[in-house]
């Protein structure tokens, strides 16, 4: 981590005195002394280099840049949350009710969401909390783990959905072409040159890399050019292209932190946009989806917030 950030327990400190206005606020919230949130704060302030709060006898005000770092640091306390939710998921006890699936930007950025808001809910409606059990992977893999058992429901990302599941589309997702922040492109590119191009691609059975090669064949009527590099996780073909590798298309959903960050530049594709459905999977008929299975599927798509 960079030197200059904080640790997530400072974060939440200063997000405290910039919630509640006062230091002895801040300091009840956290149960420790006014002077030692101070202290705390002036630590911060000094690894930061800037002056987060002007402190006076009616309290702490933020500073300009003091509101720039706490909009910062809700980010990363979102996002710290975010993954503290996804983790949970990980250590479920296997014997417990509902095993999900999820290809990897469902997984990342939409399935721990969802199991906040069925959790939610069943609390609301005064029932016991249905602890999930997650395996992550590719799109193809979600649909072999479904059909073989191993999991209750899937979400996948993929236009190519397995013909002997049931399904229902829950969401849809955009592709964008992902560059390195000085690649020559400017703001858009065409489908035939972007196909034309070798570019850092995830591997096969990835409803991501399917999505794009659909788009290629039905719209030019040929197939992308050779890949650049192939890998196995988003994380690692943002990577590549932040290293100058190659250009890549990927989920908007799974680009939008590095493009905030600057590790990488968005390109919009020209023309229609390449829009992919998010699919949930089950064995058995419509009827054959209840409780909640039933519950997440409706909160997946909208209907359960």
């Amino acid at each position: 981590m960079h030197r200059r950030v904080p640790e997530l327990a400072g974060l939440e400190l200063v997000d405290a005195v910039a919630r509640t206005g006062s230091m002895s606020a801040a300091g009840r919230e956290f149960l420790i002394t006014q002077q030692a949130v101070s202290t705390k704060i002036r630590a911060i302030e000094r690894q930061l280099g800037v002056e987060l709060f002007v402190r006076s006898p009616q309290g702490a005000r933020l500073t300009s840049d003091g509101e720039s770092v706490v909009a910062w640091a809700r980010e990363v306390l979102a996002a710290a949350e975010r993954m503290g939710a996804a983790i949970d998921l990980l250590h479920a006890a296997p014997e417990r009710t509902l095993a999900v699936g999820g290809s990897q930007t469902i997984a990342a950025r939409l399935l721990p969401g969802w199991m906040l808001r069925l959790r939610e809910r069943q609390i609301e409606a005064a029932q016991h909390p249905t602890a999930v059990r997650l395996l992550t992977g590719n799109s193809t893999e979600i649909a072999r783990f479904v059909r073989e058992g191993a999991l209750d429901l899937g979400f996948i990302e993929t236009p190519r959905l397995p013909a002997d599941l049931a399904s229902t589309t829950v969401a849809a997702d955009r592709l964008v072409a992902v560059v390195p922040p000085d690649h020559t492109w400017g703001g858009t590119i065409g489908l035939a040159e972007l196909a034309a191009t070798p570019l850092v691609v995830r591997e096969s059975g990835s409803g991501t890399r399917s999505a794009f090669e659909l788009a290629v064949v039905d719209r030019l009527g040929a197939e992308p050019a050779e890949a650049a590099l192939e890998l196995d996780t988003t994380v690692a073909v943002l990577s590549a292209v932040a290293g100058g590798v190659a250009p890549a298309v990927l989920s908007e959903l799974a680009v939008a932190d590095d493009v905030k960050l600057g590790r990488v530049r968005r390109v919009e594709i020209e023309g229609s946009p390449i829009v992919r459905p998010l699919t949930a999977l089950w064995r058995g008929g419509a009827d054959a989806l209840h409780g909640a299975s039933r519950l997440l599927v409706e909160i997946a798509a909208g209907g359960g917030r």
